[in-house]
């Protein structure tokens, strides 16, 4: 199999047809118009929505800037409401997944926003009901594996600019213990990384490794190295959320490279909000170059008009990448995945079997 591809098309057919796994998505990010609306049918709230047509919603679901994040991230998650609606996304997640030949995920979930946040009455028993009843439903009837990485939402626990408040980590912290049984393989820390630094949940993070779950916290994405450098040296980091900063500080690099510590890269999030003004700065390449354990992701697909498969096919149009290296990453992601070890061997088996199959790359 010659390292390029012959056109464009046949870049996007190899994408697709390539078995993958992705590492950093929101569940709740990953929620589709179509599913919002649903959710606002049955639950008599279309008024809680700027539109109550797809067109509307999906011109609203068109990412600005991060404040109108936020609130359609508070939208969808207020709209979730019942084990049901859990269930639902889970399933529509894994319809996705099938869509796009994606055979294994790991979804990044908060479950503090649902049951402390907002008043919805929800408990954690509820949460992992509706999850795992999506999950085994998809499992069914796609042959997609799910499993959770439940995480801090970081500057809860620093609200107005207080001191470090242990109650959301110590709270999320239960919750994915409890969540074993049912898929939970990782401990993140997530959102807005300025004035929320990752030292003060180490105390977490220590319980969460003991127990077997992976420490996997976002840095490097709004604040520079030194985020990582803490989620690295406090947390024991085997995965960084974006990491893409790392770039600025060459210890930093050769730290991560030693430790082949995993970095979950999100190119299309990090041009959205603002991380690198266009791709040809972004350091994806550099990082790969240097033999940094790198692997490709959506983050929040349909707020940031994307999916995976969009984001190997950015390797291809941008950064010249041909099957050979797209593939090199793709493998990345089900060695650095959670998933337990007879299902980890079973995809990376079937990945290593389909790469031998593909002598040509057909225009």
């Amino acid at each position: 199999m010659n390292n390029s591809f012959v056109t464009e098309s046949a870049a996007l057919a190899f994408i697709q047809a390539m078995p993958k796994a992705e590492l950093h998505v929101h569940l709740e990010g990953a929620i589709q118009p179509e599913t919002l609306l649903e959710l606002a049918r049955c639950h008599h709230r279309l008024a809680a929505l700027p539109a109550t047509d797809l067109v509307g919603l999906r011109r609203w679901f068109t990412f600005t800037d991060f404040p109108h994040f936020i609130q359609i991230y508070l939208t969808i998650s207020d709209l979730l409401r019942t084990p049901d609606d859990f269930a639902l996304i889970a399933y529509a997640c894994g319809a996705d997944m099938a869509a796009q030949n994606i055979r294994y995920r790991e979804l990044t979930f908060t479950p503090f926003t649902h049951t402390d946040l907002q008043n919805k009455n929800l408990t954690i028993e509820d949460l992992l009901q509706g999850l795992e009843a999506g999950r085994l439903q998809a499992q069914r009837e796609f042959g997609v594996e799910m499993r959770w990485v439940f995480d801090i939402p970081r500057n809860v626990s620093f609200r107005n600019g207080g001191s470090y408040n242990p109650y959301p980590a110590e709270r999320t912290l239960a919750y994915a213990l409890a969540g074993q049984a049912q898929g939970v393989v990782g401990f993140g820390l997530g959102g807005f990384e300025v004035g929320a630094p990752p030292e003060p949940f180490a105390h977490a993070f220590d319980v969460a490794r003991a127990a077997g779950l992976l420490s996997v916290p976002h840095a490097g994405e709004t604040m520079g190295a030194d985020s990582i450098w803490g989620a690295v040296n406090q947390l024991q980091a085997v995965r960084i959320g974006h990491g893409v900063r790392a770039i600025e500080d060459a210890n930093l690099l050769a730290l991560l490279h030693e430790r082949q510590i995993v970095l979950e890269i999100n190119p299309t999030s990090n041009i959205c909000l603002h991380v690198y003004r266009r791709l040809a700065e972004h350091p994806f390449p550099h990082l790969d170059r240097m033999g940094l354990l790198v692997t490709v992701n959506s983050d929040d697909p349909p707020l940031f008009n994307t999916n995976l498969c969009q984001e190997y096919a950015l390797l291809a149009a941008e950064f010249g990448y041909g099957p050979l290296d797209i593939a090199r990453i793709a493998r990345n992601a089900f060695v650095a995945s959670g998933a337990p070890a007879t299902l980890k061997q079973q995809l990376l088996h079937d990945f290593d079997h389909w790469l031998a199959e593909q002598t040509v790359i057909a225009p």
